[in-house]
């Protein structure tokens, strides 16, 4: 029961930033809480649309901004793979490659 009650107690564990009053996560708990990479996470804390520090390797990311992150709307990723741009649809709707529209041409 003891094992219960700390792991509880870890997952509610809170890290408050003693400079700023603030509260944090590590980059990972961050990535649990958003499902969001930490390669992602890094690069927006990179860029300044996060807000956090970084100590030695680890990231710590202030709670206020990943939530105001995660209310606004963002773009979607990629919708799958791209086409080749040796291929494109011709006006009857097959595909047909650069090569061959070229020929049927002349």
């Amino acid at each position: 029961m003891n094992s219960e009650v700390n792991d509880a107690m870890a997952l509610d564990a809170r890290l408050l930033d003693a400079k700023t009053n603030r509260e944090c996560l590590t980059s990972s708990q961050a990535r649990q809480q958003s499902d969001l990479s930490n390669v992602y996470l890094a690069q927006l804390l990179r860029k300044g649309t996060l807000e956090g520090f970084k100590i030695d390797r680890e990231w710590f990311i202030y709670t206020d901004s990943l939530e105001q992150f995660l209310a606004k709307n963002r773009k979607p990723g990629p919708r799958g793979p791209r086409k080749s741009p040796s291929t494109e649809l011709s006006s009857d709707g097959s595909r047909q490659s650069l090569e061959d529209k070229a020929s049927s041409q002349f």
